[in-house]
């Protein structure tokens, strides 16, 4: 009997056809959109009296990026951080960077640290262990990095998955298309791990410190039914549910199966910001990727999708289902994007990118 997944997994390591390494150009053109926005955030934002003394021989910076997976798109981040650092201080010769890569402890941080650029000016740490709690000391870290991971919760919400509860989420693995109950349970989860999150984060980034996250999220005016990356994973959950009738999966195996996250709307996440109370909100503004290039999900072809949802998603169906139906649920999602209308139909929309821009409260 498979067991329901009670945490996100890491995405696929290595660089093999599905691993995230191959798989992640639509994430590296967003952190590539990002640059311009986080090198004008440490210009104005970072204060350089607060942490850089010219009286003393050398100054350590530390940099964090949680959720940072296998590379390269981290290593981008990085050198953007970095380098935004060294322009914004004449003094740059005397500053050392400790830069610390997060992921869950079963991340393949081997492929990460073979993939480190040999011209760094940073030393590079590994960190493992899931942001929804603590991972450094207080106030020990200057600036924190975080793309494409808060959306992830900690945990699919128990209500989901009782039988005997309103908002059991019987036959689907998201929840745009169940009753009420089960997007409200999603949206309480995700409220809880975003405070914990952000709880953590309050206690190790130093008083002045900065703390920029891109995360997908909500268009404006669209819902949970209209955003094409949910009806995607309608499409994938529609082909478990094929297997299960074909006899190839249990149903209640099929049944007790969730995706653990939850795409907000700008003003959730803004609220939960607020109700923290310990950062400031700087900066927050979409990014606007039709202007630099036109890219969407939307233009993406079948292949390229299933694709990408594999090197995401694999560790979670194996852990649930066991690794034989891999290759056969991808083949059969494949297809059937290949005849959804999710891709042609103007009314489903893509995550928009959310760029916020936090810094830490002086106590």
């Amino acid at each position: 009997m498979a067991s329901a997944p009670t945490q996100s997994l890491p995405a696929n390591g290595g660089d093999g056809l599905y691993s995230y390494t191959r798989n992640s150009t639509f994430q590296k053109r967003g952190v590539e959109i990002a640059k311009a926005l986080i090198k004008e955030s440490i210009a104005e934002k970072f204060d350089a009296n607060r942490f850089i003394s010219p009286l003393a021989a050398s100054t350590k910076l530390c940099i964090a990026d949680l959720g940072c997976s296998v590379g390269p798109n981290t290593f981008i981040a990085v050198q953007n951080i970095i380098e935004s650092l060294e322009l914004k201080f004449s003094s740059a010769e005397a500053i050392e960077f400790q830069v610390f890569f997060n992921d869950f402890t079963s991340n393949d941080f081997n492929t990460l640290f073979r993939s480190l650029p040999c011209d760094r000016h940073y030393f590079a740490t590994g960190v493992p262990g899931g942001f929804h709690d603590r991972l450094f000391p207080k106030a020990s870290i200057h600036i924190i990095h975080c793309s494409y991971a808060v959306h992830w919760m900690s945990k699919v919400p128990k209500e989901v998955m009782d039988k005997d509860s309103p908002a059991w989420n019987k036959g689907r693995i998201d929840y745009a298309y169940g009753p009420p109950e089960v997007h409200e349970a999603y949206a309480a989860q995700f409220v809880k791990d975003v405070e914990r999150f952000l709880g953590a984060r309050a206690q190790e980034l130093a008083c002045g410190g900065l703390m920029a996250l891109l995360v997908p999220c909500l268009s404006s005016g669209t819902t949970a039914q209209q955003c094409s990356i949910i009806a995607m994973a309608g499409v994938l959950g529609s082909c478990l549910v094929d297997m299960a009738t074909e006899g190839l999966l249990s149903e209640n195996d099929v049944d007790s199966f969730n995706l653990p996250r939850y795409y907000a709307s700008q003003q959730e996440l803004e609220s939960v910001i607020e109700r923290n109370g310990s950062f400031s909100i700087e900066r927050i503004e979409l990014l606007d990727r039709a202007k630099t290039d036109g890219g969407t999900m939307r233009v993406r072809a079948p292949s390229m999708i299933a694709s990408s949802f594999r090197s995401i998603l694999e560790g979670l169906i194996k852990e649930h289902f066991g690794a034989e139906i891999v290759d056969g649920l991808f083949s059969r999602f494949e297809k059937k994007m290949e005849e959804s209308s999710v891709l042609s139909d103007p009314r489903y929309k893509s995550p928009s990118e959310l760029f916020i821009l936090l810094k830490r409260k002086v106590a």
